[in-house]
């Protein structure tokens, strides 16, 4: 009878652990492995941005349990990725898509500004490849948001997510399996976003989720096996998000150059590109948004203008800045973003932006933070096709020279103000990722 008591087989999948985590540290500087150009501040960004994903991926592999689900924050301050949204609130629970699963739900008096649930066949970037964005890989099985989702007079809610819809069947219901001409899909995961506008005033909702016929049962204990296996899936986990992430900005986004020898990038370099509805081939994304993006590299006295046109309002709308890993920047303690209920429009109706490292004193100006080079996005979210989509304009000016390129009535914030500002902020972020 062995006596190690399975030392031996968690000594080998600890060993195998810090491996896969060593092939994921390359990332950080590997050219071979799509990592941005090498700077100072991008390095130490680069290994936070790792340690995150470790930190995601120990939650993951040893909680995640699809007949004991919860709702974990996908993303948060001490784990951003993806090119991650500065509004929303990110949430995630894993599911067997053959399984019954209920949501119940509560929104406050002062509601978010949109909320959507939607089922995954898989976790974006989980793969490690650029195979995963084809629908045979990966694709959404069933959504449900704000504009279709049932509230009675409490603000209470029940979501029903199945493979099918029970008979008789009229309320809240999303679908955990999908049959395309791809084949067939069962979700493995739930993921909801929840996207703010008023930072001041609008509050988190209330949410919970369990398997049908579950309720007051008991997950097994952890065993050596399960143990061992789940030590292994960290490493797969964080090994396959650095390098999944790493190419996609680099081939598919061209975030880096040219790849494809058009003479082009598909992120433009100071522009952005055409606005677009979220699909497979450029990432996916929230199902109900129009995306449009592009790389900001700005010299300190160099500032970015915007000027965008919206035909048709959004749902919600949102315009942030992020560095090259993907990670939205302090928008806590910076006015790194700016949503459809902070910005001001001109008299004319376009909002215009003004992104730069030092403040200029307009309000709707984004802070690099001191960032030469990184991502900027716009999303806007349509409960239907609308008729127009955003158009978009973008010129670099000089940073001292940017009120001669702005509407005459543009107002002037103060210091004073700007610090408010950023109080409102630092106050939300603090109540939307509270640890407690």
């Amino acid at each position: 009878m062995s006596t190690d008591h399975g030392a031996g087989e968690l000594s080998a999948a600890w060993d195998d652990l810090i491996v896969a985590l060593g092939r994921a540290r390359d990332a950080v500087d590997s050219e071979v492995l799509h990592a941005p150009p090498p700077s100072e501040r991008g390095l130490a960004e680069g290994y936070r941005y790792l340690l995150g994903f470790t930190f995601s991926a120990i939650e993951r592999a040893f909680h995640e349990n699809p007949a004991f689900p919860y709702f974990r924050r996908a993303i948060q301050p001490v784990d951003k990725a993806t090119i991650d949204n500065a509004d929303a609130l990110y949430l995630s629970a894993a599911i067997d898509g053959e399984r019954t699963y209920r949501i119940r739900g509560t929104v406050l008096p002062q509601a978010p500004q949109y909320i959507i649930f939607e089922t995954h066949t898989a976790y974006a970037g989980d793969s490690g490849s650029l195979m995963e964005l084809s629908p045979a890989h990966r694709m959404i099985t069933g959504s449900l948001d704000s504009d279709e989702l049932r509230v009675d007079e409490h603000g209470h809610f029940e979501i029903l997510v199945a493979p099918e819809a029970p008979a008789g069947c009229s309320g809240n219901f999303v679908p955990s399996r999908r049959t395309t001409e791809s084949g067939t899909g069962t979700a493995r995961y739930l993921i909801v976003r929840v996207l703010f506008h008023d930072w001041a005033n609008e509050v988190c909702p209330d949410l919970q989720i369990v398997q049908v016929g579950r309720d007051g049962g008991h997950p097994a204990p952890i065993d050596v096996p399960d143990a061992a296996a789940r030590m292994r899936r960290v490493g797969d986990i964080v090994e396959g998000q650095m390098k999944f992430w790493n190419e996609f900005y680099d081939v598919i986004l061209e975030a880096h150059g040219d790849r494809n020898g058009d003479g082009l990038t598909f992120m433009p370099r100071n522009g952005l590109n055409a606005p677009a509805r979220a699909n497979l081939a450029t990432g996916g994304g929230q199902n109900t948004n129009v995306y449009s993006g592009g790389v900001f590299d700005l010299a300190p006295d160099e500032a970015l203008l915007i000027e965008a046109t919206v035909p048709v309002e959004p749902a919600y709308s949102g315009f942030h800045l992020s560095n090259l890993w993907g990670e939205s920047l302090d928008y806590a303690n910076h006015q790194s973003s700016l949503n459809g209920f902070q910005a001001e429009p001109d008299d004319d109706g376009v909002v215009r932006y003004v992104i730069a490292a030092s403040d200029p004193g307009v309000p709707n100006w984004l802070d690099t933070t001191g960032l030469q080079k990184g991502f900027t996005s716009f999303r806007w979210t349509y409960l239907r096709d609308p008729e127009q989509l955003p158009e978009i304009s973008v010129s670099t000016v000089q940073l001292a020279a940017v009120r001669d390129h702005l509407p005459p009535t543009t107002r002037t914030v103060s210091a004073d103000e700007r610090a408010a500002n950023i109080a409102v902020r630092q106050a939300h972020v603090q109540r939307r990722y509270r640890q407690y």
